[in-house]
């Protein structure tokens, strides 16, 4: 009895690790995942660079916020346009053309960094042209993800990347931190041109990914028809919304600062800031368990309840690391929606439309910490930040419910029974039989 009791224990133990089918079985997906881990610390360390370097050369607040500023327009307008022609061309194309402009733009940067004076323009400029172009070739890597990964595999494909993106975020910016202070932001820039040349190399092997024949050319109407197919289903107009919602209200990440000062610590910033992230990765590695949910919208609005309510109890407790594990539980409980979310959008999203809606989503999980951010800075005016916090997370919870009462059709999404869901796995067998 004893025995058999501990193989029980040891299989569910199995049964939480990390589901890595994907790695093993798909030879694009691991040349993705590698050229997405190469790419991302040299990203990471440019990220940290560029405000750091205006910091040296301006000395001003305003200065460094607007290089944010510079970066949000062409987010946006690449975004969209980048879903467009993500649907019209060859993805991997798509991906290495933008893969060869980000080296540019990081050479530039390089180079600037070498002048005895360099020019504060030059860095408001490259950096909305990083941005314009990461976000132009977002969609097509992310619309590349379902055809290179079998249908059942797409959420521990999604748990993947995203393990991927957290670690870099713990380690990464650490790792910029070091190097630009003891090598200075030349040496940042290089690194960053280096590892777009090595993800390059990746890349190209990756097979073509060439468009269906009946593709929509890139145009206005081929985005006015994916914003139409988005809106007229309610269940990807609910990973949206709530997710929209829950980053709008809860994510607080600009008032750590203060928060540290109210709370009497300032010395803790730098656990606020990774707390989240070490979270995200926890459940990311243990998100093994995720494959056998099918109810993946009704996972959205738990995790995203969860998230909101961690972060209003993190304002309400007066100890700092009471206050570090509420962080990492709400970090832990915004990896999980990014799975279901992601499981819904590559598991029911007809490929033709693919990119299209891949601009969406760029969009709407990008603009709703940018809105949120500010959204805490304007309450904390009137309360103080743990008075911001609170709020938020408590408005987080209420948006979140309302929205779940008024989307059932979100709310009730199962996988194994959605019309959309078993149209794309019918879709994909048959691709596969054809070989």
């Amino acid at each position: 009895m004893a025995e058999k009791s501990d193989r029980t224990f040891r299989a569910r133990l199995r049964g939480l690790g990390m589901d890595i089918r994907p790695l093993r079985e798909s030879r694009d997906f691991r040349l993705l995942m590698g050229s997405g881990i190469i790419t991302m610390f040299g990203s990471f360390l440019t990220y940290v660079t560029v405000p750091l370097q205006m910091k040296e050369l301006t000395g001003s607040y305003v200065a460094v916020g607007l290089v944010s500023l510079a970066e949000f327009i062409p987010m946006v307008v690449c975004g969209l346009w980048g879903g467009a022609i993500a649907d019209a061309l060859d993805r991997r194309k798509v991906v290495l053309w933008c893969e060869v402009g980000l080296a540019l733009a990081a050479l530039i940067l390089m180079i600037n960094a070498l002048l005895p004076e360099p020019q504060v323009w030059v860095l408001y400029v490259l950096g909305a042209c990083l941005a314009g172009l990461d976000s132009l070739q977002r969609p097509s890597l992310d619309a590349m993800v379902p055809r290179v990964v079998k249908h059942d595999q797409l959420t521990a494909a999604a748990a993947l990347i995203s393990f991927r993106w957290n670690f870099g975020a713990i380690v990464g910016p650490a790792l910029a931190g070091v190097i630009v202070v003891a090598f200075g932001p030349a040496v940042t820039y290089g690194i960053d041109v280096v590892s777009y040349v090595l993800s390059f190399v990746l890349l190209w092997r990756v097979r073509r990914l060439p468009p269906r024949e009946d593709a929509t050319p890139a145009s206005l109407k081929s985005l006015v028809q994916g914003m139409r197919y988005a809106v007229s289903r309610s269940d990807l107009m609910g990973t949206y919304l709530v997710d929209m919602a829950a980053m709008f209200f809860a994510i607080a990440t600009a008032l750590y600062p203060f928060l540290v000062d109210e709370l009497g610590v300032p010395t803790a910033l730098g656990l606020l800031y990774s707390a989240g992230a070490a979270g995200s990765l926890l459940a990311s590695v243990t998100s093994g368990w995720t494959r056998r949910v099918h109810r993946h919208g009704l996972g959205v609005i738990v995790a995203a309840v969860l998230w909101g309510a961690a972060m209003g109890v993190a304002a309400l407790v007066p100890n700092i690391w009471i206050v570090v594990l509420c962080l990492a539980v709400a970090g832990a409980a915004d990896m999980i929606s990014g799975i279901f979310r992601s499981t819904i959008w590559n598991q029911t999203i007809p490929d033709e439309l693919r990119g299209r809606l891949a601009g969406i989503e760029l969009l709407s999980y990008s603009t709703g910490p940018m809105l949120g951010n500010a959204r805490a800075g304007f309450m904390a005016q009137f309360g103080g930040a743990r008075f911001s916090v609170g709020v938020g997370g408590l408005l987080c919870v209420g948006a979140v419910a309302l929205l779940a009462a008024v989307l059932p059709k979100f709310r009730k999404y199962d996988a194994r029974t959605d019309e959309h869901a078993l149209a794309e796995r019918r879709r994909r067998e048959a691709l596969v039989a054809e070989g």
